[in-house]
This record gives structure tokens, sequence and C-alpha cells, in this order.
């Protein structure tokens, strides 16, 4: 907040952000727009939040009836109602029919400030809301009249050290119809409803605000039961959240392709590919991972509606009713001509801001390219991608490409993404088979592999390559060429058997001869032992005679 300006919360989301504290306290606010833009709606919400923090408040209405007030703000979820018997807001009801009123030079608004003045006192506000002011002055036709009486009332407001909103329809050429209240108000906020193609969308820009620096932008703002809100998304910058963590799949052969295994949290991922080549199963394989390890998962679909992809998932065997009803996965589908660009990313992160998420996909974002100027798509998907990284949330975008032989998308979201999963369909010999490559993934090793992608009832499985002739083969030609191979195999395999019982053989043959032949030696060797034994002793013996035959001589 700058020094010297004093502010006001208005409690409007978002609107506080982009103002840097809120409107300024004690003087007067200037908020112009067109018939339906959300005048009225704006200042009751500033009004009422005020009210419940302690700020009583005065609603002026030079139009609407306090019934009417009590009523449309009750689409809001404002309680009026309790809050006037409770003292405090009180409703003024002014009624000034121009008809019945005569200008004169001496006229002025010492009556009104009379009936505010009690008004304010009666219920101690801080702050008070002029509706609309147009109706107001809608008798006098003096310029220098209404200049003197705009600042008179704009002054007597500071006077008072009222917060004051006040209200104008816009004007032709001008910020207001008679073109003095955006001169001596000390903020002025333009809310426009703009139709493009036939889609409108709520649009907020601060004209101007004195004492302080404040967002310059467009914003747009929703008004729906959850109240006015703001989306200040202009201003998100490069301060996201970094996470060493893996985080599933939900396809194991997919989370084994990176090294460390699966893909970091917190990262943008983009699954491309041509119509029918699996890009929602692989995204809704993420939520269902994320349901698993117990996180929240949130899934923006923009072609089929979430009974439609509930039924479409079972195919692969994938059941997320269940993660639907335990409230860990929601299903927000849309067309993306049912709201312009802005205000689906305005839908889009007030969703993820309510339901907090680790884990979003959108499906797909080529569905946006119809939706508005290329450029204007690539910057509402580039303020999506800023958003959720830096909230920590991991984000799976799929798109539609028509023509795989290209690498790029029509958003030129491509280079914003951490990882970039490029599904393909293959034709040969005639039928199509799927591909999944792994084109980067930063700050990760990464398989190069193109890999066969199966999907069944029992899930999807990444089939490992087969390299043939002539490159990769896929679907039946794969397996006609694995059942070639397993037979080739086989025969080999078979041939090595005969050798080896061939060789078997012979070498039980040659072991048989051998052993023969020793047995033949053997009995060699043992007759000759037997022969030399027996030399021996008739040489013994002969000499036993020959001895005793001398000494018989002798004798």
């Amino acid at each position: 907040m700058a020094a010297g300006i004093e502010k006001a919360l208005t409690g409007i989301e978002g609107f506080d952000d982009i103002t840097m504290g809120g409107l300024p306290r004690g003087r007067p606010t200037l908020v112009c727009g067109s018939a339906g833009c959300g005048k009225t709606l704006f200042a009751s919400t500033f009004l009422v939040n005020g009210a419940r923090n302690g700020e009583p408040g005065v609603f002026v209405t030079f139009e609407e009836r306090p019934n009417d007030i009590v009523d449309n703000v009750a689409s809001l979820g404002f309680d009026v109602g309790t809050l006037v018997d409770e003292g405090k807001i009180a409703i003024e009801h002014i009624a000034i029919d121009p008809s019945q009123l005569a200008e004169v030079g001496d006229y002025d608004l010492e009556a009104l400030f009379m009936r505010l003045e009690l008004a304010i006192d009666e219920i101690g506000a801080r702050r008070i809301v002029l509706d609309t002011i147009e109706s107001l002055f809608s008798a006098f036709q003096n310029p220098a009249i209404l200049r003197a009486e705009i600042r008179r009332l704009f002054d007597w407001l500071k006077e008072k050290g009222m917060t004051a909103v006040i209200t104008g329809e816009r004007g032709d050429g001008s910020l207001t119809r008679q073109g003095l209240e955006e001169y001596v108000s000390d903020c002025v906020i333009l809310l426009d409803h703009r139709v493009v193609n036939q889609v409108s969308t709520r649009r907020l820009r601060i004209v101007k605000y004195r004492g302080t620096a404040h967002g310059t932008n467009e914003y747009p703002f929703l008004i729906g039961e959850d109240g006015f809100s703001v989306l200040p998304i202009s201003s998100l910058g490069l301060d996201h959240k970094v996470f060493d963590e893996r985080i599933a799949s939900g396809i194991p052969d997919l989370d084994e392709m990176l090294t460390g295994g699966g893909f970091h949290r917190g990262s943008s991922i983009l699954i491309s590919g041509v119509a029918g080549s699996g890009k929602s199963s692989v995204a809704m394989c993420f939520a269902d991972a994320a349901c698993r390890r117990g996180e929240r998962a949130l899934y923006f679909s923009f072609e089929e509606s979430a009974k439609q992809t509930v039924r479409n998932m079972l195919s692969i065997g994938l059941d997320v009713e269940p993660w639907m009803e335990s409230g860990l996965l929601r299903c927000v589908a849309a067309r993306p001509t049912f709201y312009g660009l802005e205000m689906h990313l305005a839908i889009m992160l007030r969703e993820v801001a309510k339901f907090q998420p680790s884990l979003v996909v959108l499906d797909p974002i080529s569905a946006f390219i119809d939706s508005g100027d290329p450029l204007e798509v690539q910057s509402m998907l580039l303020r999506m991608v800023d958003y959720l990284k830096s909230n920590g949330v991991t984000a799976v975008f799929t798109h539609l490409a028509h023509d795989q032989r290209v690498a790029k998308t029509d958003a030129g979201l491509s280079s914003l993404m951490d990882a970039w999963l490029l599904l393909l369909n293959r034709e040969a010999n005639g039928e199509f088979n799927r591909e999944l490559y792994l084109l980067k993934a930063r700050g990760t090793s990464h398989s190069n592999q193109v890999r066969e992608f199966v999907m069944s009832d029992s899930g999807i499985m990444l089939v490992e390559p087969y390299l043939g002739e002539n490159g990769a083969l896929t679907g039946s030609a794969r397996r006609f060429e694995e059942s070639r191979a397993r037979r080739a195999e086989l025969d080999r395999r078979a041939q090595v058997a005969a050798l080896q019982d061939k060789v078997t053989q012979r070498r039980r043959k040659a072991e048989a001869e051998i052993a023969a032949l020793h047995a033949e030696l053997a009995a060699d060797e043992a007759e000759l032992k037997r022969l030399i034994e027996a030399e021996e002793r008739y040489r013994a013996q002969a000499a036993q005679d020959y001895a005793e035959m001398a000494a018989g001589r002798h004798a």
C-alpha cells in the first residue's frame, strides 16, 4: 500500500490484489459501464463485505426499489435483509421524476445532503453507494450547474469521510453520460460487457487511481453464485515452484522411460497426437494415478461430458467413477464456444482455486483455436500454465494434431512444456498402429525409443521396440516378425541340439573304444607280468638246482 493513501478492502476476490488494498478510503470511486455489466452488483458486494467487517453502509438507489435490491443481490449469496434488520445497512430509495422538476439557477442538492446525512448518522455508516448518478442529474441541462453540483456532491462525501462508490452509465465518447464524474473521482473503474463472435465476456479495467500504483490491464471478472470475483491473471510472472519429487503417470512402462521413474511434480506435460491416438486415455491415467496417491485431480473436458468420459475410460480398465464420488476427482465439461477465452480462463482458475487439486488436465487445448485469435489463445493458455506452475500444480494438456509429421502445436505452447509426449498413428499392412515418443523431458534423462502404444481392457502398455531390417515394426508386422524369429530360433536350437547329440554319441563311442583298448593293454600287461614272474621263478629254481648239483659233486 502506498504511503499516504489509506485503502478500504472491498472483499472482492482478486480486485483487492490488483488495487493493492482496495478502494481509496474516505474518497469517491466511480464505477461506470454499459447496461448489464455488473455495476450495481459490484457496489453491493463492496457494501455488504464492509458491513460484515464492521463498516456499516448506506445504499442509495435512484432507480430500483429496496425490495428489488435485496432480491437481486440474494443471487450472490448476500442476505441484505438480515443486515438491514441488524442496522448494518440502510437502503434509501430516492425517486426522481425529471418531468416534475424544474431547473432554476439556485437549485442545489441541499435536501439530498440532509437525507443522506440522516441515514449515515442513524447507523454510523462508513461506506455509501449511489446507484446511479445519471438519475440524480437527469433533470438538468445546464453544464455549469451539473459540474458545480457533481463536484459539490463529491466534496461533501469527502468531508463526511465516506468511502463512496458511485455507479454511472457509460456515455457516447466518454466514460459517463455527463463526462464530468470521471474527472472529480479519485478512482475510476470501467466495467465492460462485450460480445465477440457471439460470445460474451465481462472485463474490468482501472482507468485511474490517484496517489497509488495499480494494475492497468483488462481483467475478466465473474458474477455467479459465489459473488463478484476478479482474476488478476495478467500479472503472473515466472516465480514458479520447483520440485525434485517424482510422480507416477499411471503407465508403468512410461515411467520406466524416464531415469528416476516418473515426471517431476509441478511439471507441465503436453500430450499431442492425431485423432484416436489415445491422448485422453493417457491424460486420465495421470488423473487416476493422482487419485490413487490420495491427491485431488481436476479434469477439464472441452469435447465430452463427464458421464461419457467415465464410460469411455472403462474400455481401458479405468473406473474413475469411485474417485468422483469420493471427491478426489472433479470433471468440468464445457464447450469452448460457451464462453469467451478470458471467461474460460477465469472459470478454470476459479475452479482450481476452489478445488485445490494437485493435478489438472485440460483436454484438449486445441479446442480453443477456433474460439479466438491464435495470439489470444496462446496468451490465455500461457496464463493458465503460469498460474498452475506458480501454485505447484502438475498440469497435463492434450492437443489434437492435424499433421503428425510436424512436431508443433497450433497454440504454440510446445516451448512452454516441461515434457512432451507425441502419440503417432502408423499405417502399415492395412492397419493403424499407435506409437509413443517421449519428445522431451526437461531436467530428466529419458529414452529416445519409439514405443508401440497398446490399449486394452487391462490398461495401457508400451511394447519394447522391435527393430527389423527396414526399421521399427509394429502391430501385425511386429508379431509376424517375432513369430518368424521365434521359429528361426527354434530351428537353430534344434540344429544345435542334434549336433550336441551327435558329438555326445561320438564321444561315448570313442570313450568305449578307448576303454576296450585299455582293457586289452591291461590284459597284455598282466600276461607280461606273469611271464616275467615265471621267468624269475625259473631262474631262481635253476640256480638252486645248480647249487645242489655242485654240492653233490664235491661230495
